[in-house]
C-alpha cells in the first residue's frame, strides 16, 4: 500500500467530516459548473477524488444516473455509500489512486474538487492529465487551491494554481471555458481560496 494511500485511509479512518477541511454542507460551485454544461440527465459524470463528499447525493437529487465517484481510500466510499443507503446502488464506486486509473470508458463531466493539487511532481501531474485525455469526451471542472489558498493540506503540501498555470498544465488536451476564485469557509471557520476553472476537451470541439 503507497504511502499516499496509508494517509488517506488513515483520515476518513479517524477523522469525520467536521473534522477536515473540505467539507461543504452544499457544493454549490461544483453543481453549477456541472449545470452549466447544459447535458442530459443521462451524462457520464466522474467525481474524482469524491470521497465521501455530497456531491453525489445532489447529482442523485437532480436526476443523474450514471455517476462514478472515485477516490484512493476505500474508507472514503464506504462512508458515502453508508449515507447514501440503497440509493448507493445507483453509482458505480472505484477505488484507485488517479494516477493509476485505466479505464476504456469515456465520460462526459469529470469533475475534480481538491484532488489535483495533491499532485505535487511533474510525474503525477503528466499521468492524471493522461488519464483524463483520454477519459474525457466533453467537459471538465477542476477546482484547486488558488495562489492565495493553503501551501498544505490534511498534513501534506500541494500545489497552487493560478488561472494561467492551471490553463497552461491543460492546454495540450483541454481548452478553458471560464474560471472563477472563491472562498471556501471550513467547518473550523478559516478560509481557504479556490480556483475553479471548467475546460472543453479538445477532441469534442468542431475544426
Amino acid at each position: 500500500m503507497s504511502d499516499r494511500k496509508l494517509h488517506w485511509e488513515a483520515v476518513f479512518t479517524n477523522k469525520q467530516p467536521h473534522e477536515v477541511s473540505w467539507t461543504q454542507e452544499v457544493p454549490q460551485t461544483s453543481l453549477n459548473f456541472i449545470d452549466s454544461f447544459n447535458l442530459p440527465k443521462t451524462a457520464g459524470i466522474i467525481d474524482i477524488g469524491g470521497g465521501d463528499s455530497l456531491l453525489v447525493d445532489f447529482l442523485l437529487e437532480k436526476g443523474y444516473r450514471d455517476i462514478t465517484v472515485l477516490d484512493i481510500s476505500e474508507q472514503a466510499l464506504e462512508r458515502a455509500k453508508t449515507r447514501l443507503g440503497l440509493k448507493a446502488n445507483l453509482v458505480k464506486w472505484i477505488v484507485c489512486d488517479i494516477t493509476g486509473f485505466e479505464t476504456q470508458r469515456q465520460y462526459d463531466i469529470w469533475h475534480d474538487r481538491a484532488a489535483f493539487h495533491f499532485l505535487t511532481t511533474e510525474a503525477q501531474v503528466e499521468k492524471y492529465l493522461a488519464v483524463a485525455q483520454k477519459a474525457v469526451s466533453r467537459f471538465m471542472t477542476i477546482g484547486t487551491f488558488s495562489e492565495q489558498g493553503p501551501a498544505k493540506c490534511s498534513g501534506l503540501e500541494v500545489r497552487q494554481y493560478s488561472e494561467e498555470k492551471l490553463q497552461e498544465k491543460l492546454a495540450g488536451g483541454f481548452q478553458k471555458i471560464r474560471c472563477i476564485t472563491e472562498d471556501h469557509i471550513t467547518p473550523f471557520k478559516t478560509i481557504q481560496n479556490f480556483l475553479f476553472c471548467s475546460f472543453s476537451a479538445k477532441k469534442a470541439l468542431p475544426n
